[in-house]
């Protein structure tokens, strides 16, 4: 499988390129900013985008959605509950001095347990909220990784400080649905370096409170 990593924007995002190698169909999550640099991996790579895959609506994560979209005919996927986000990306922005095109809205919205399937490739979506309530993690089992947005990072947790979050939640989430992943899993997330579900097990001062 192919698996690429593009830090885009200000504000340090990984967006995460997801190809099946035999069919050349392809994913890609959180399209923050940058979008010429994403098109050009998707051309480089030989990609046919299926699906543009938001993990959270917040404007660093979703800046591409609408060039992405009309570029590749991808369907574009985010969790109902941050619609909001997604259509009022560019006022958010704005309020950090940063310029950011307000998202299309989804073409369906993401749903706990639900399997996109690209090529031969599975990809399941658990729902996780807390940092907003419709942030999602995705976990390809086959591959042993999970992209987890800005609900876990390496060593830390998503904010909560914003509209919609809530850190017991949070907390909740990412126990109930990513610690019962298999150590080895390894942990994508929205900014900054991976670490695995072992890893943060262990040494998560946020989930050994």
């Amino acid at each position: 499988m192919l698996f690429e990593t593009i830090v885009v924007g200000p504000l340090g995002v990984n967006c995460f390129i997801l190809g099946d190698k035999q069919s050349n169909e392809g994913i890609v999550v959180d399209p923050g900013a940058d979008c010429e640099m994403i098109l050009a991996a998707i051309a480089q790579f030989g990609l046919k985008v299926k699906y543009i895959v938001n993990t959270h609506g917040h404007f660093d994560h979703i800046g591409c959605n609408r060039i992405l979209k009309e570029k590749t005919g991808a369907q574009l996927l985010a969790h109902e509950e941050d619609v909001p986000f997604l259509v009022n990306a560019g006022r958010s922005a704005r309020k950090y001095g940063l310029t950011v095109e307000d998202s299309p809205q989804p073409d369906a919205f993401l749903v706990d347990g639900m399997k996109l399937e690209f090529g031969r490739r599975e990809l399941e979506v658990l729902h996780t909220p807390g940092h907003t309530q419709g942030g999602c993690c995705l976990y390809l089992a086959n591959e042993k990784l999970v992209i987890t947005g800005d609900t876990l990072f390496a060593d830390s947790v998503g904010r909560t400080d914003l509209p919609g979050g809530d850190h017991g939640q949070l907390v909740d989430s990412i126990r109930t649905k990513l610690m019962p992943l298999p150590d080895d899993t390894v942990v994508w997330p929205g900014h900054g370096p991976s670490s695995t579900i072992g890893q943060e097990r262990r040494s998560n001062p946020y989930l050994n409170e």
